[in-house]
């Protein structure tokens, strides 16, 4: 051991049958700093309060920025850290940004044991509060550093190597030429031990673990220069290569420095700009509802949370019978009761009924993209283009790897002052950085295209999935039709103003796209606060009231004592055990719906699943084209095994849904979309939200997808194309190093400038196509 912090470490994951962590890889992890006192400002509640993102009875939650996450080894340990400790329920690793999300039970392990715990095991979590005020994000500048630390050596080296570029003999410049020689030494010292340690540091990793990963040879080309100009200058013999060296290192900080800008640009308008589009339901201060954007909401709002919505802003419990669903956040499913006063955090789901909030903080809207990402909710989904990615990057590692070493020895014995430029030259120029950077900048871009067009995709794995896909399946009530045009009216026993009250009351507690119509439909009357509410996902509605009891749903569900001729969609109700009547109702399809499935029949096959009954087979049969499957009365778990299935059969299923009856079926197909109205639909079931009014566009959106993933097949293309052009002129020995380090960077901001251009111009045709079709029926 190296210290006796790494002995305890070592022993600590003996004791907890951690061993496995040193099998990852040699030498993991990093020896333990002493945190005596350092983590004392968290015994303040206060300070605790600000820096947990969840706080529930014993149950919080906490994101720590771990700087020292750096391979599998240490992911592989943090989301083991219930197995150290108890009191830790799970923990989950963001490894882009270094940063563990720690669920555990306060009242075993404080916050402040926690971070002591970690820092003990070598990961020294950073705490800061001004890193979790939005106002200023934290910001990594090293590279800005290391760029600025190459450039000017960059800038030196070529100064004093000036003279020596025309060989003038002049008697002081042949006095100091020795002396220039070793300030350039000096100068490509930090530029070699510094500015260039990422690229050895990746290289060496990727060695340690049998990898050959791109920046190897790039590794190897610095090195190769380094030591040659160092001969150099030592025996007398040249000037080196330092002009070249620092060149390369600059040159490539600056593609990386650029590419960095680029796609963080991309993300921050993904990320913040392509809101999601749920909305909440605002109780204004006449009473009425009124529906608005998440992004909208303002502390001291009086918000209507209904049963199995999201609650998306911390608030303060005013009234109902809240049972709040806080998996999403936990990955604990048991609802947490509250009452009166108590304090909801955002992420919770209401299982029981509708309840009233008032808002104590703006929405943050991160947190709503956290939850759709959360570890939870994810499977292990392969990605064939990404595959692609890193199986076209190691291959031709390899192929440059053995061309160089070729190269080398055949001008080796031609002409061996010409072997080490062409050797670095190889390496330079075939580094296959191009090709790693083709499907994140064109699948990046259409992302952020699709967010501006309403469209949300959750990443671009979803984007390649979509493009795959040749079965697209439909729900019906809430996916094809609109809640916005559906005309009803009542057949049955009148109902009395009380059971007219039970009735809305009910109604105003349901997420159903038939709820929310006949609740807009039905008269003015007092909202009561329900006794007991239970929603039963695709049957109905049950809810008590001081003695009487109202039962909503199908015919079955409520009890109806006679066979019922039911022509339509129909929403039957009893109360106290007695058959009233129902509400039949005239739907209304969405607009475009009948092109849409002319559209998707020439090149996709399509089904569609309702748990309606059969009355719109007819219609939905002449849309369709013929043998298309048609499935009425169809319970959730019906879509669910639908949907399997067809995928055991080999079928790339896209699922469209309401995102409540469906949640089964759009978790279980490859691409489960939720089409969003008025309503908040918002769950990580899904795999990307469609705004309703955009359904009718979904083939194009299918079709761009397609293009964007022939965009990152021409990227590949071209960038191996590059790379053998390039390949012809060094192993040739016609590119000189410093020209190879240029076109370099060049190739790859080539290749992001190229797919930006060529997603936009997608993204450009799918504008005009909804400018131009936006009122068609």
């Amino acid at each position: 051991f190296c210290c006796l912090g790494c002995k305890t470490v070592y022993e600590l994951f003996s004791e907890n049958g951690l061993n496995h962590y040193y099998d990852l890889q040699k030498a993991a992890g990093a020896s333990p700093n002493p945190t005596v006192g350092k983590y004392d400002f968290l015994d303040s509640q206060e300070i605790v309060s600000q820096l947990i993102d969840f706080e529930d009875n014993s149950a919080q939650v906490a994101s720590l920025y771990i700087p020292h996450i750096h391979c599998s080894s240490c992911i592989w340990v943090l989301e083991n850290l219930n197995r150290l400790h108890k009191g830790i329920i799970s923990s989950h690793v963001d490894f882009t940004k270094k940063k563990l999300t720690v669920t555990y039970t306060s009242n075993k392990i404080s916050l402040k044991e926690l971070a002591v715990l970690l820092a003990h095991i070598g990961y020294e979590p950073y705490i800061s509060l001004q890193d979790y005020d939005e106002k200023s994000p934290r910001t990594n500048r090293s590279l800005l550093y290391k760029l600025g630390v190459a450039g000017f050596s960059f800038g030196n080296v070529m100064l004093l190597s000036f003279p020596e570029y025309f060989e003038v003999n002049e008697f002081w410049l042949d006095r100091f030429k020795h002396t220039f020689r070793w300030i350039m030494f000096f100068f490509s010292l930090p530029v070699v031990l510094y500015a260039a340690q990422d690229y050895f540091i990746s290289a060496y990793k990727g060695l340690r673990s049998n990898l050959l990963n791109i920046d190897v040879p790039i590794a190897l080309g610095i090195s190769v220069l380094f030591i040659r100009s160092t001969v150099e200058i030592v025996l007398d013999i040249g000037q080196g290569f330092f002009d070249s060296l620092t060149g390369l290192v600059f040159f490539l900080l600056l593609g990386k420095f650029f590419q960095q800008k680029t796609y963080s640009y991309l993300s921050f308008e993904r990320d913040y700009k392509s809101y999601f589009p749920i909305a909440v339901t605002r109780i204004t201060q006449d009473g009425n509802e009124k529906t608005v954007q998440v992004y909208d909401i303002k502390k001291g709002d009086h918000l209507l949370i209904r049963n199995m919505e999201i609650i998306p802003v911390d608030g303060v419990l005013t009234k109902g019978n809240a049972q709040i669903d806080y998996s999403f956040v936990t990955g604990e499913s048991d609802p947490v009761h509250k009452k009166k006063g108590d304090t909801l955090f955002a992420g919770g789901k209401q299982v029981n009924g509708a309840i009233e909030l008032i808002a104590s903080k703006k929405v943050s809207q991160s947190y709503l993209t956290q939850l759709w990402g959360h570890a939870v909710f994810k499977e292990n989904k392969a990605s064939k283009f990404q595959t692609m990615t890193d199986g076209i990057g190691k291959r031709f590692t390899l192929a440059v790897l053995t061309i160089a070493a070729l190269a080398t020895i055949y001008w080796l014995y031609r002409e061996p002052s010409m072997a080490l430029n062409v050797l670095t030259a190889v390496l330079i120029i075939a580094c296959p950085c191009a090709i790693a950077l083709s499907a994140p900048f064109a699948l990046g871009n259409m992302l952020r295209i699709f967010g501006k067009l309403k469209f949300y995709v959750k990443d671009t794995l979803t984007l390649e999935q979509m493009a795959a896909s040749d079965t697209v399946i439909f729900d019906k009530t809430g996916t094809l039709t609109s809640s916005r045009k559906v005309t009803a009216h009542y057949e049955g026993i009148p109902l009395t103003k009380a059971e007219e009250s039970l009735l809305k009351s009910s109604l105003r507690a349901s997420n159903h796209p038939l709820s929310r119509s006949l609740y807009k439909l039905l008269a003015e009357h007092n909202i009561v606060t329900l006794d007991t509410y239970q929603e039963e996902l695709g049957k109905g509605i049950r809810a008590t009231h001081a003695n009487d009891t109202i039962t909503i749903g199908s015919a079955q569900y409520v009890g109806a004592n006679e066979p019922l001729v039911d022509n339509g969609t129909s929403v039957h109700i009893s109360t106290n055990n007695d058959y009233r009547g129902h509400y039949a109702f005239k739907t209304h399809y969405r607009n475009g719906i009948r092109p849409l499935f002319s559209k998707m029949g020439q090149s996709l096959q399509m089904a569609v699943l309702s748990g309606d009954n059969a009355k719109d087979r007819q219609d939905l049969k002449q849309w369709l084209p013929p043998g298309t499957p048609l499935l009425f009365n169809q319970k959730p778990e019906d879509k669910l095994n639908f949907v399997k299935d067809l995928q055991q059969k080999g079928a790339q299923v896209l699922m469209v849904g309401d995102g409540l009856n469906d949640a089964g079926a759009l978790a279980q197909s490859h691409v489960g979309i939720a089409i969003s109205e008025d309503v908040n639909v918002f769950s990580p079931a899904c795999d990307a939200i469609l705004d309703a009014d955009r359904l009718s566009f979904l083939y194009d959106f299918i079709t761009a997808s397609k293009k964007a993933v022939s965009i990152v097949k021409i990227s590949f293309f071209l960038s191996l194309l590059y790379n053998l052009v390039g390949l012809y002129f060094a192993v040739t020995g016609q590119l000189e190093p410093v020209i190879a380090a240029i076109l370099m960077p060049l190739s790859s901001i080539s290749i992001i400038i190229f797919t930006t251009v060529m997603t936009n111009w997608v993204g450009h045709g799918l504008k005009g196509l909804f400018s131009r079709n936006a009122p068609r029926t």
